[in-house]
């Protein structure tokens, strides 16, 4: 039976995904454990908090290796949310520490002048203007999701962006490049446009 792992290392926000999954009737488990990784037939890495911390959780669990070999080698689709997709990236500036590097991006910190109504965290609701349908093909027109975060992912380049975002300018909110994907908002808190991308991602096999 196909199974998805939600990876633990301690920095996700492991039960509204859970609840998530059990509403689509998808079978998963949350492991640490690389065999249990490297046998899944898809991968969550979730995340909230800080970039350095999270990279040395992965690190004190040695899953970087196992990482690596199920998503370069076995090409096992990996979706990340918010901190989850912030580690794919080559290096981030919370921390001034590297990243996974699966996607030719760096992670920002949000910055505008003084003076601007522009509240940093982003947080609430807003919509993503879709550049590739992959993850959205099961979602409404201009779907809207659930924000938090001080940081994003810049890509550089465009052909890994799937979807942007206005806040004080257009940001990349979600990237793909084969069988990885990421997300920047919060699926599990963003009610049906949420469960549409995740049964999209539900259906996703090897490539």
């Amino acid at each position: 039976m196909s199974q998805t792992v939600i990876i633990d290392y301690g920095m996700g926000n492991v039960g509204s995904i859970t609840n998530l999954l059990d509403r689509l009737g998808t079978p998963f488990r949350c492991s640490s454990e690389p065999a249990e990784i490297l046998s899944a037939d898809r991968l969550i890495l979730p995340g909230v908090g800080h970039f350095g911390e999270g990279m040395l959780n992965l690190g004190r669990r040695g899953l970087i290796a196992a990482l690596n070999e199920a998503v370069m080698e076995k090409r096992i689709p990996i979706l990340g949310i918010c901190l989850g997709m912030q580690l794919m990236t080559r290096h981030s500036e919370e921390g001034d520490a590297d990243g996974l590097g699966w996607f030719d991006a760096v992670t920002r910190r949000f910055s505008f002048t003084e003076g601007s109504r522009i509240r940093v965290p982003h947080v609430g609701f807003n919509s993503v203007e879709v550049k590739k349908a992959s993850l959205f093909k099961h979602c409404p027109p201009d779907p809207h999701f659930y924000f938090t975060h001080s940081y994003f992912v810049q890509a550089r380049n465009p052909e890994q962006v799937a979807g942007r975002t206005e806040l004080g300018g257009l940001f990349d909110s979600a990237i793909e490049t084969g069988n990885i994907f990421g997300v920047q908002f919060h699926p599990e808190k963003s009610h049906k446009s949420g469960l549409a991308l995740m049964k999209a991602f539900c259906e996703m096999q090897a490539c």
